[in-house]
């Protein structure tokens, strides 16, 4: 694969790394995998007020990385691509490794 280009890296990290660079935006979109959600729903999911998961989930929007359904009075949201979990996955597989070969750094 080609080194990637200044702009579409700048891009990624704008977009999508600052999005999940917070651990609660994480479990929001873990949550959103099992199924869409409310806020309502995800705040009490996650033991968080409601105007916090509305702040998280504007990121996210922003980021593209969730979509928003309006149902009459209710939003629902859920992952705009799935594939988002499965770069979560591995990127947690590969810090998880990289830190058992490294004791020193854990704790």
């Amino acid at each position: 694969m080609p080194v990637p280009s200044l702009d579409e890296l700048s891009l990624l990290h704008e977009r999508v790394c600052k999005a999940v660079g917070e651990p609660r935006r994480i479990q929001i979109l873990y949550a959103l995998d099992a199924r869409p959600h409310n806020v309502s729903e995800l705040a009490e999911a996650l033991g968080l007020p409601q105007s916090t998961v509305s702040r998280h989930l504007t990121i996210l929007r922003q980021s593209s990385l969730v979509v928003a359904q309006r149902s009459g009075s209710s939003i629902t949201y859920s992952l705009a691509d799935g594939g988002i979990i499965e770069v979560l996955d591995r990127m947690r597989r590969v810090l998880r490794d990289a830190l058992s070969r490294q004791p020193s750094l854990v704790g």
